[in-house]
């Protein structure tokens, strides 16, 4: 009995000591490796394991790649650097050019291309039978506005800027003037007659330039003249002035009538926050390539 369960119980047995085989391959001696021996599957030889290691050249290779990474980003960090240098000197132009004497409106319209935002002066009569709204508008602070050039500064107030031609006696020609902003149940110029100059003034504003829409801004309502931005072509034909624009100073303010400085001199400039970001990402990548490539030597 005991030699039948011996036959029938599977077990492994190491196979049978024999003297070692030896090789010859082209003069080098190799021993073959020892075998496991198992009675029902036959002999297992034994294999040696051994970790593998990436090439060298592969790992200089992408030590060089990545350090493309922090000298990129420093490199952005410089560019705005020089963008935020150029935006500031161009803030300031505009401020100046808002804060300068008043000089003689030109009637070449070729002059007028290189005057935007330069104060000019102009002297005539209002025609309010013709004013064009440009609506929603908030107030502007022109004190505020002056000594934050490039920041968009209004309240929650809502209403409209009121356009009106202007008939110049000194140059001949009517031109289109922005004589301020009114509030929304002053649009009417019914709600605001004591505000509606009449006989020959003279205005000083800030000359500016037609405008292009901008995505997500409605377009003009002709028809129903609700302007919601600078068409000085459009505008032009409806009134039968040039295409000549500017924005009346808040000194041409009359008690009741709309408040003039609505000029927005709206430059962004961000370039300071993404001068940090850039350096900050140049120098934390700088790091990390440090201690994975150079520390650990």
């Amino acid at each position: 009995m005991a030699s039948l369960r011996t036959v029938l119980s599977p077990r492994w047995t190491p196979a049978r000591r024999s003297p070692s085989r030896v090789l010859e391959l082209g003069g080098a001696v190799q021993s073959r490796p020892p075998v496991l021996q198992r009675p029902d599957r036959g002999a297992v030889p034994c294999r040696s394991q051994s970790g593998s290691t990436p090439p060298k050249g592969e790992d200089t290779i992408l030590k060089w790649v990545l350090l493309l990474i922090p000298g990129v980003t420093f490199g952005l960090g410089t560019w705005q650097v020089k963008r935020r240098r150029w935006k500031m000197e161009l803030i300031d132009e505009l401020a100046r050019r808002t804060q300068a004497p008043p000089i003689p409106l030109p009637v070449d319209p070729q002059a007028l291309q290189a005057l935007e935002y330069r104060r000019v002066r102009v002297r005539g009569n209002y025609d309010h039978t013709q004013e064009l709204y440009v609506l929603p508008r908030s107030p502007v602070d022109p004190h505020r506005e002056a000594r934050e050039a490039g920041r968009l500064t209004s309240s929650g107030e809502n209403g409209a800027n009121v356009v009106t031609p202007f008939r110049c006696t000194d140059l001949g020609i009517t031109i289109l003037v922005n004589r301020g902003y009114v509030p929304r149940q002053k649009i009417s110029p019914h709600t605001r007659m004591k505000g509606q100059v009449e006989g020959e003034v003279e205005v000083v504003g800030v000359v500016r330039l037609t405008e292009t829409r901008k995505p997500f801004v409605p377009n003009n309502d002709v028809e129903q003249n609700r302007w919601h931005y600078r068409d000085l072509g459009a505008m032009a034909r409806v009134t039968g002035a040039e295409p000549v624009f500017i924005d009346a100073d808040f000194g041409s303010t009359v008690p009741g009538g709309p408040v003039g400085g609505q000029t927005r001199v709206t430059l962004r400039n961000e370039h300071m926050q993404y001068i940090l970001t850039w350096y900050g990402l140049s120098a934390a990548t700088s790091y990390l390539w440090f201690t994975k490539f150079v520390k650990k030597l």
